[in-house]
């Protein structure tokens, strides 16, 4: 919702001013297809590398945090329009399967607007569960049509 280019960079800048995280680098950006709730306008989506202090369920309150200050609420819609969605898509070679939190993302290698951005940034990172890296699940990927298209940016950030 709004200026999603504009909400996603004041998402990874909060994101680098939180304690205990670093931004190590960002993908490009991409302008995607909705997927499970066609009716509403494409997103604009992009993946972070961070190296971080926090454990993964201080992470995902650190990120529902910065969520929650940029305005989102919940429409009630699953997979609905929203200013700013994180999610954690891989925590090292965790797993993790709890009812607030899984790990790596369970459908990750559904999603090319997710895989996209992550082989931007490390294409041969393995999967702990399927056992594929990014770059052979993005190529293994029936997109079903689902459109995914790289932004011609000029994205500039900068953290402290």
């Amino acid at each position: 919702m709004g200026d999603k280019l504009e909400n996603c960079r004041c998402g990874l800048a909060a994101l680098g001013q939180t304690d205990g995280v670093r931004i190590e680098s960002v993908s490009s950006f991409y302008l995607t297809e909705p997927m499970e709730y066609a009716d509403q306008p494409w997103f604009v989506n992009a993946a972070a590398r961070i190296r971080t202090a926090l454990d993964p369920f201080d992470l995902l309150a650190a990120l529902k945090f910065i969520e929650q200050k940029s305005g989102r609420v919940d429409s009630g819609i699953r997979f609905g329009p929203r200013p700013l969605d994180f999610d954690i898509i891989f925590y090292n070679d965790m797993v993790l399967d709890t009812s607030m939190l899984i790990v790596p993302h369970p459908r990750l290698h559904q999603r090319e607007f997710v895989l996209r951005p992550i082989c931007d940034l490390v294409p041969d990172l393995m999967h702990p569960v399927l056992k594929k890296t990014a770059g052979q699940l993005l190529a293994d990927l029936q997109s079903g049509g689902q459109q995914c298209i790289r932004m011609e940016q000029t994205v500039l950030l900068s953290f402290t």
